[in-house]
């Protein structure tokens, strides 16, 4: 079962609202579901939180230390508390996949996200939960260090957060340790596609105006619409 879920981001408002911070977005989502506030602790380097659900001691985290140190903050709580790394979810953001797209997996490579390579190395292993946010990719490698650190557009905003709600429901099922059944309620939702525009309908002639019968070369041929991709 899950016991600390930690959210990644960057601390400081200028980071507040951009892609990379999402991990932060979906941990404060969480608490105001359980009705609990975060307050720093120095001790444990972030914002902390502890309730009880179900009879379960569940902590929520968000590191301060700056994303490429977070593992110094999950590892401190970690050890401290005696929390197998089995027993902890990682939430970030995700290029791979779209925004709106949420996708539950445990272990893997952390695939050069600067957050959970720190995890793996403080934690000394990469056997822990993660839940990956899409935020989408900017095309360009090179870009993506700026796509990360920019706030997403409110469409993609949008997405996101309908995808973080999505995912909450999934808590009731991580709390009991029933993963299988978590990851069937995360992965049960696409990010909805954008309806093509409505064709615009044509003003009816007034009721006394005349028009004129049309000859067969007058008639209008129908051609078909164009495809949305």
């Amino acid at each position: 079962m899950i016991k600390l879920f930690v959210g990644l981001g960057n601390p400081g408002p200028e980071y507040d609202a951009t892609r990379h911070n999402a991990g932060f977005w979906w941990v404060d989502a969480l608490a105001r579901d359980l009705k609990v506030s975060l307050q720093p602790d120095r001790g444990h380097h972030g914002l902390v939180a502890r309730t009880a659900v179900a009879g379960q001691t569940v902590w929520l985290l968000e590191p301060q230390t700056f994303m490429n140190l977070s593992g110094k903050s999950v590892a401190s709580l970690a050890r401290f508390f005696k929390i197998a790394p089995q027993e902890i979810l990682v939430v970030h953001d995700e290029l791979d996949i779209a925004p709106g797209e949420v996708k539950l997996k445990f272990g893997g490579s952390h695939a050069g996200h600067n957050g959970l390579r720190d995890i793996h190395a403080q934690l000394g292993t990469a056997d822990y939960w993660r839940l990956r946010l899409g935020v989408g990719h900017p095309g360009v490698k090179a870009e993506v260090a700026n796509w990360v650190l920019k706030k997403p557009s409110p469409d993609h905003r949008t997405a996101i957060e309908a995808g973080i709600a999505h995912s909450l429901q999934a808590v009731p099922h991580l709390l009991a340790g029933a993963m299988e059944k978590a990851t069937m309620a995360v992965h049960t939702r696409k990010p909805p596609r954008p309806k093509p525009a409505r064709p615009a309908q044509a003003t009816p002639p007034p009721a006394n105006a005349k028009t004129a019968p049309l000859s067969p070369q007058t008639i209008p041929l129908e051609t078909p619409e164009p495809r949305v991709h």
